[in-house]
């Protein structure tokens, strides 16, 4: 098994460089088909597109992502040569990076085939947990060397977990997978389902032939590292054509992890052809595959000396979610650097001994590549059409340490890479070079140990005024002996604030905690103006009562003053005006301090009062046959026992509504169903309502279309997020009931308010594909504002809205905040939370 063969920059500045040199290039190297190219971007699928239909590369063809619902790795096909190809794509606005797909081949290497053992001879039918097998497979050597049956009864586990295995797919009907084997997946031909069988041309097996005892057909060499028990028409083919060098590969590969982990579900991933080759990027297709699918242990039986920054990319993506990871080490018998068994931190290496634990003369070697070694020789294992054969090659040790994770993962539910290594590399000395050593599975089981950190936060929870700081001591503690360094971060923080830990990780001794300084620094808030629209009335209504009265109450006391002070002299001269000047007093006084007050108490209208505000229809147009949603607001809450709306049809053949509706009791909100009938041409229905009553009516107009040629209708239209601050994007989500047709579908765009919100005039779905995606861009406002967007396609429109909000003031918001802080260690990730309210 050997393999057969930037930087982001401004796009402006680099514009004429790009125009001349890309020409130039053009003109110098000339074009060839079909060359593929791995690409990570951070502008989605929508934005590649956009960049290969520039003229400047040709029209190169995105042809799908390969890291699932992650959107930034694609692969993508172009004319131009390669070289050039990268030379101009790398320094694109948006593009992470780029790398050439590679041809891998599971073929070539030192592991011939000798001489068959005597355990493929041993077709004897056992029970083998809840399936039957020979007992040459069962019982053979190998499985003896690392106790394997030892591991199952002392530690009562027999895997658990999922195992997915890249290869060249599987036999799905062997019987020895019964009740263990899932669907999988086909990258090859890009469909689920991941059978070999596929591979066989019916002109060379018109039917699968029938097993064949051992006693009656000896074995037969079938290709240059597996042995099989076949009739012999069907062995000549696959040892002559070299369309079938690889076949039966992957199923020989899921037959050793079943023998060693016979409770483990199987999942095969299909990345290689029958003729033993396939692409890196169906490679990496299968890692996010496995991942996203919820496998626990992926194995690689496969090697290649060019390293791959993406495969880097893809196995630690695999080790954060704890996944386990192993490899072979390759066939060339040398001390060599071959991937992915040299990304050690993520991936453990396997190299190939005989049955009398001796590297096998074909194994690679060296402790770069080699984390542990397994039986590679002799071994028999299951291969297609419901027989078995004997394997050659560290192919068939890497499943040996693989099923032995999922037993580790059986005693250990949470074992990560990291510890299934530790654990596995309890093995038996061999010699150097060989990494850890031989695989024994009971010394991995007897020493796994659950080696952990924990966190915890004092104190737990903390008030400051924006400005001030908080400040919280961090404990990492130990246990089981953890001596790692652990890698320590915070979130949740609020905005307009910074988080430090000091110091940002810590190293555990194993027995003793670690302590750390988390300071979340806030920053004060700006003084805001106080304005008043309207002078006073700006202010609460208490407020301006209560400032009323304190005036009041200051002018009556003045003029009892002035009155006391001049009522003796002028009762004698001007009576009159004495009496006026202490009634008004008096006056003035007892209606300032309480005397004569009333105290106004503010009902709710009575019901008789309540309006019928508004009637909307979602969607206003739809096909014949489907419905529509109507939504009924009131002015205010409805009074106990309800409100009834009456309902109404302008064309009740048309489009039918209830007779009436009742908005319950303290709701203003109450919606129902228009149901609709198929028509020949489209038709405008007026809905109105009523309330029972009154004379008030609202209306609302629904459009009933025919039902589009394609069949495919707009089922809706989602705005996510559906609160943005102004400035701020929010993206569109479009869907089809079915795949569109050729040519795609133009889905088009409106916006109720293009001073707060623009988008796209239409989006198109590519032909085949049920949704597609758009930016809704919005400006800067004062005021929050609700921006209803509407998508219209084949007569049907469906709506949604985004509202729009005011930047917040700088500063550190006022409210509560769950500080989250993480510490980080290899694969193993643990949080501990602070509670933070900002005055």
């Amino acid at each position: 098994m050997r393999n057969q063969y930037s930087k982001r920059k401004d796009f402006g500045k680099h514009r004429l460089w790009l125009l001349v040199a890309g020409f130039t290039l053009l003109w110098a190297t000339p074009a060839r088909a079909d060359n593929r190219i791995i690409v990570r971007t951070s502008l989605g699928l929508q934005g590649l597109q956009q960049i290969c239909s520039l003229p400047l590369l040709q029209n190169c063809v995105v042809v799908g992502a390969l890291d699932g619902t992650l959107n930034q790795v694609f692969l993508i096909t172009t004319p131009l040569d390669s070289t050039t190809f990268l030379g101009l794509i790398r320094v694109l606005p948006g593009i992470v990076d780029a790398e050439l797909d590679q041809l891998i081949s599971l073929l070539g290497g030192l592991n011939n085939a000798t001489t068959a053992p005597s355990a493929l001879s041993d077709s004897t039918p056992v029970t083998y947990f809840n399936s039957t097998v020979w007992n040459g497979y069962a019982n053979q050597p190998a499985a003896q060397i690392v106790r394997v049956s030892a591991a199952h009864t002392q530690f009562q586990v027999a895997g658990s977990g999922i195992i997915a295995d890249i290869n060249t797919g599987v036999d799905p009907n062997h019987p020895a997978f019964a009740g263990v084997m899932l669907p999988g997946y086909d990258f090859t031909r890009n469909q689920p389902g991941a059978s070999e069988l596929k591979d066989l041309s019916l002109t060379d097996f018109p039917s699968s032939p029938p097993p064949c005892p051992p006693s009656q057909c000896p074995p037969g060499l079938v290709n240059q590292s597996s042995m099989a028990i076949l009739d012999q028409s069907s062995m000549a083919i696959l040892d002559t054509n070299p369309s079938y060098a690889a076949f039966g590969h992957g199923t020989m590969v899921m037959g050793v992890l079943h023998l060693v982990a016979p409770r483990a579900s199987l999942l095969p991933l299909k990345a290689f052809h029958s003729n033993g080759t396939g692409n890196l990027s169906d490679i990496l297709h299968a890692i996010y595959y496995a991942v996203q699918n919820g496998a626990n242990v992926i194995n690689m039986s496969f090697d290649f000396t060019t390293n791959s920054p993406e495969l880097t990319s893809a196995l630690a993506y695999a080790n954060k979610t704890a996944l386990i990871c192993a490899a072979s080490a390759g066939n060339d018998g040398q001390k060599e650097i071959v991937f992915p068994a040299a990304l050690q931190s993520m991936v453990m290496g396997v190299a190939s001994t005989s049955n009398l634990d001796m590297r096998s003369s074909f194994s690679n070697y060296g402790d770069a590549v080699v984390w542990i070694a397994a039986p590679g020789e002799g071994i028999v294992t299951t291969y297609p059409f419901s027989t078995y054969a004997a394997g050659w090659g560290t192919s068939f040790s890497a499943p040996f340490v693989s099923g032995g994770s999922a037993l580790l993962l059986n005693k250990q539910t949470n074992t990560n890479e990291s510890q299934a290594a530790a654990a596995l590399a309890h093995a038996v000395s061999i010699g150097p070079d060989m990494g850890n050593g031989r695989l024994d599975i009971v010394q991995a089981l007897q020493t796994l140990s659950p080696a952990d950190f924990s966190l915890s936060a004092t104190p737990t929870t903390s008030t400051i005024n924006a400005g001030q700081a908080a400040i919280y001591t961090l404990t990492v503690t130990p246990s089981s002996g953890f001596n790692q360094t652990v890698t320590l971060s915070c979130s949740g923080f609020p905005s307009g604030s910074t988080c430090v830990i000091t110091p940002p990780t810590v190293t555990l001794d194993g027995t003793h905690p670690a302590t750390a300084t988390v300071t979340v620094q806030t920053t004060p808030r700006a003084a805001m103006a106080a304005v008043a629209p309207e002078g006073i009335d700006a202010l609460p209504r208490a407020v301006v009562t209560l400032l009323g009265e304190l005036l009041a109450t200051w002018i009556a006391c003045l003029l009892v003053w002035v009155a006391r002070e001049r009522l003796g002299r002028a009762s004698r001269r001007q009576p009159g005006f004495a009496a006026v000047l202490g009634l008004l007093a008096i006056g003035v006084c007892l209606n300032s301090c309480g005397g004569g007050h009333q105290t106004q108490t503010v009902t709710p209208p009575p019901p008789s009062s309540l309006t019928l505000s508004s009637l909307t229809l979602n969607p206003t147009s739809v096909n014949g046959g489907s419905p529509s949603t109507g939504k009924l607001t009131l002015s205010g809450p409805a009074p106990s026992g309800g409100t009834v709306i009456s309902l109404a049809s302008s064309s009740t053949s048309v489009a039918s509504v209830p007779s009436s509706m009742t908005v319950p009791a303290g709701s203003i909100i109450a919606t129902f169903q228009v149901n609709t009938m198929a028509v020949a041409g489209s038709t405008t229905v007026t809905i109105s309502a009523s309330q029972s009553g009154g004379a008030q009516q609202q209306t609302a107009s629904l459009t009933v279309t025919p039902p589009p040629p394609s069949g495919a209708t707009l089922t809706s239209l989602t705005l996510n997020p559906s609160a943005v601050t102004g400035g701020s994007p929010s993206t569109g989500s479009v869907t089809l009931s079915a795949p569109a047709p050729t040519g795609g579908a133009a889905v088009s765009l409106s916006s109720s308010n293009t001073a707060v919100a623009t988008l796209p005039a239409n989006v198109t779905i590519r032909a085949g594909a049920t949704s597609a995606i758009f930016t809704v861009n919005t400006t800067v406002v004062t005021t929050s504002s609700s921006v209803t967007v509407s998508a219209s396609y084949a007569g049907v429109t469906q709506t949604d809205s985004v509202t729009v909000t005011p930047a917040p003031p700088p500063g550190t918001p006022a409210g509560s905040y769950t500080l989250t802080i993480t510490g980080t260690a290899g694969n193993l990730r643990h949080t501990a939370t602070a509670g933070l309210g900002v005055n």
